[in-house]
């Protein structure tokens, strides 16, 4: 599975303006939310395109995250960029420990149990207050808890996840 330098990961959303000088509330899926402002430049969706923004200034502010991106310099500006995804290149992202993984590399794997049987794919992840969820489309869509003893081996190079989980449930 291939990591190169194209691949986008999401890691925020403009979510609003702050100010009348051109800076943007962002929604930042990040943990800790401010690591967001780590990672420059931005690479902003605008109308199906990609454009590099750098981020200039940012801070917490309330819940969320403002900041200043180059070449914004008005609230109206700020209002065009708001609903645009937010995302870096996974090459800028820092290497995780072993059993460590972005949600982003586990997205689109194939999940099989320990009988060989496969359960369908990933579609995506989401957090509950136990673990982490892991969304499987296949001949059905399955709700799997990613975390010891159900997840058993992550096989990024082999793009496979193998869980400990019965073909019927």
């Amino acid at each position: 599975m291939s990591s190169g330098p194209a691949r986008r990961i999401a890691v925020g959303r403009i979510v609003g303006v702050y100010g009348v000088r051109g800076w943007v509330r962002v929604h930042s899926h990040t943990r800790p939310r401010e690591a967001i402002l780590d990672y420059s430049p931005w690479l902003i969706e605008r109308d199906g395109r990609w454009e590099a923004r750098e981020v200039e200034e940012g801070r917490i502010h309330g819940k969320g995250i403002v900041a200043r991106l180059a070449g914004c310099i008005d609230r109206e500006q700020a209002a065009g960029l708001i609903g645009a995804e937010v995302a870096v290149e996974r090459a800028r992202l820092p290497q995780t420990a072993a059993s460590e993984y972005y949600w982003a590399d586990l997205e689109g794997l194939r999940v099989v149990n320990l009988e060989g049987h496969e359960l369908g794919t990933v579609s995506h992840l989401f957090e509950t207050g136990a673990n982490d969820v892991m969304v499987l489309r296949g001949e059905r869509e399955r709700l799997i808890p990613f975390a010891k003893p159900v997840v058993q081996r992550v096989a990024l190079d082999e793009g496979v996840i193998v869980v400990d989980w019965d073909v019927e449930d």
